[in-house]
């Protein structure tokens, strides 16, 4: 008879053995109380304010984009009359790798992942009938993250808006575009530039906007752990930091913009750990590494989504229970905001009928889970501190090599930290392959048949009536004062001045995102991602 294998121990996503049961020695009990504190308090493990979720409930911000800035700016009315209380753009990637809708590279691409943004008369379209004071947007922008805002704060001036009383983020996190995502245009150098240039200027003219949004959620999306996450966020984190710094600067007065995107994935209590360690980390680099005087420069602020790359095609309607999931993981680890991803988002763009059930997801957890009627109630479990000093630790190590090796933006250029979460994808890809991995519904669990489900299909006219629009606009503006404001901006580029200023002239000239990026790149040149052998 065949001897009979010992199944292996448990490993959270991020290899942490799991051990059958937690006591107190495992969590430290001596220093608990130390490194845990109090919520609002240093090192914010319990979270950055005192009352969290009784004195405010998270930002209900659904993340949303499709076709033309008509179809968009419906979806956001939708939503806004379902009790979302936070705006969340999608753009497609024409618009962010700065290409106009007419341009040949941007043929069969316009308005498919997101809304089509070419000129300030598309931006107006957008928020039509949606007062900007009233509401605060977050913007998944990168590479065109000036050119977007600009964009922004054009329309809010032309509804006759006080600019200082807006508030949102754009991502404008370029860095992580290198390691996991693509949508780069410009080399590391010169992309700190234009990031540090928005900083200067956010803090000046927009003081209520976080002008960027350091994301981990696209490494997680790429395939790395949840320690993976937390190091490489922190160390862009660190990286644009320095670079404000190193431009001049004072820390206390943009680290309190600063803001944080990450994943909500499947591992519930990892993940609740996760966002707990991340919060003390960044806590302890800003005020001990960064001299940082302001608890508010030590705060960290962030966002979450749950997880796309955890949805499945196969029985689709068993996302609407991962996305719950994980939900109540970013809840329950402190989230300032989140937004809920649709059930059918495996196959397309949400239908509505989706979009309100990812929705109503966040409004259940709110009003009937209990789960905001006290701060951070998983503290001192045995397990969730354990598992927080372990990604800590782990998230740490990672840290330290990284300096090791430079820093982050020469760890990314050795292709270190692509190398290490391409290695943690395919061992979880080789795990499911084998079925050592669960996925319901896939690899277990599975049926014969399915009934399809309705699906959000982008009308195909819409990418030639884009065309026309911004070829129209193209015609008619004045030809002077638009040659001008480019001419500015590639002087700006030259020289080290502030560029946000004349961007914001050259959009409100009707300058086009593809022309403004056409003015940087006949500056700064093109990233050509180098073959790492």
């Amino acid at each position: 008879m065949a001897e009979k294998t010992k199944p292996a121990d448990p490993q959270t996503s991020s290899k942490i053995p799991v051990r059958p049961l937690y006591t107190p020695d495992d969590s430290d009990g001596d220093d608990l109380q130390t490194r845990v504190g109090y919520p609002g308090e240093y090192p914010f493990t319990r979270g950055i304010q005192p009352t969290m979720y009784r004195g405010r409930l998270w930002t209900m911000r659904q993340y949303a984009g499709m076709g033309g800035a008509e179809e968009s700016n419906k979806r956001y009315k939708y939503l806004l009359a379902h009790g979302t209380t936070g705006l969340s753009v999608a753009f497609d990637l024409p618009t962010q790798i700065g290409l106009d809708s007419d341009s040949p590279l941007a043929l069969g691409e316009v308005g498919k992942v997101g809304v089509a943004i070419d000129s300030i008369e598309d931006m107006q379209r957008l928020f039509e009938g949606i007062d900007l004071t009233k509401i605060s947007t977050s913007m998944t922008i990168n590479a065109t993250a000036s050119t977007l805002l600009a964009l922004y704060v054009a329309v809010a001036r032309r509804q006759g808006a006080e600019i200082r009383k807006i508030s949102g983020t754009v991502q404008n996190d370029v860095l992580k575009e290198y390691i996991a995502r693509g949508t780069y245009i410009f080399p590391p150098a010169q992309a700190m530039r234009i990031i540090t240039d928005m900083f200067s200027w956010a803090s000046e003219n927009v003081p209520e906007w976080n002008p960027i949004s350091v994301s981990g959620y696209h490494m997680r999306e790429a395939g790395s752990t949840a320690v993976q996450e937390v190091a490489f966020t922190l160390g862009n984190g660190i990286a644009y930091v320095q670079a404000a710094i190193d431009a001049g600067l004072d820390v206390d007065k943009f680290a309190p913009r600063v803001s944080f995107f990450f994943n909500a994935h499947n591992n519930f209590l990892e993940e609740v750990a996760k966002f707990r360690a991340a919060r003390r980390m960044w806590a302890g680099i800003m005020r001990e590494h960064f001299r940082a005087k302001s608890p508010r420069s030590w705060m960290l602020r962030f966002h979450t989504q749950t997880a796309g790359s955890t949805l499945t095609a196969q029985q689709a309607e068993n996302n609407i229970v991962r996305t719950a999931i994980q939900a109540m993981a970013a809840v329950l680890g402190g989230t300032q905001s989140l937004h809920t991803n649709s059930y059918d988002e495996a196959l397309a763009l949400p239908t509505e009928q989706a979009a309100r059930i990812a929705l109503r997801t966040q409004q259940i957890i709110a009003c009937e889970s209990g789960a905001p009627q006290t701060v951070d109630p998983l503290a001192g479990s045995y397990y969730v501190e354990t598992l927080t000093d372990e990604i800590e630790s782990r998230a740490n190590a990672y840290l330290e090599k990284i300096e090791s090796l430079g820093g982050m933006i020469r760890a990314l250029e050795r292709g270190y930290v692509q190398q290490e979460i391409q290695n943690a994808a395919y061992e979880y890809q080789r795990a499911v392959d084998r079925g050592e991995a669960i996925v319901v519904g896939m690899n277990r669990f599975t049926v014969e048949e399915e009934k399809p489900i309705p699906i959000q299909r982008i009308d195909e006219a819409l990418e030639r009536k884009q065309v026309e629009r911004v070829r129209a606009l193209r015609a008619r503006r004045d030809p002077q004062t638009w040659k001008a404001t480019l001419n500015s901006i590639e002087e700006a580029a030259r020289s080290g001045t502030n560029l946000m200023p004349r961007i914001l002239l050259a959009v409100e000239a009707c300058a086009t995102v593809g022309e403004i990026s056409d003015a940087l790149r006949r500056v700064f040149g093109e990233y050509k991602e180098a073959v790492v052998i």
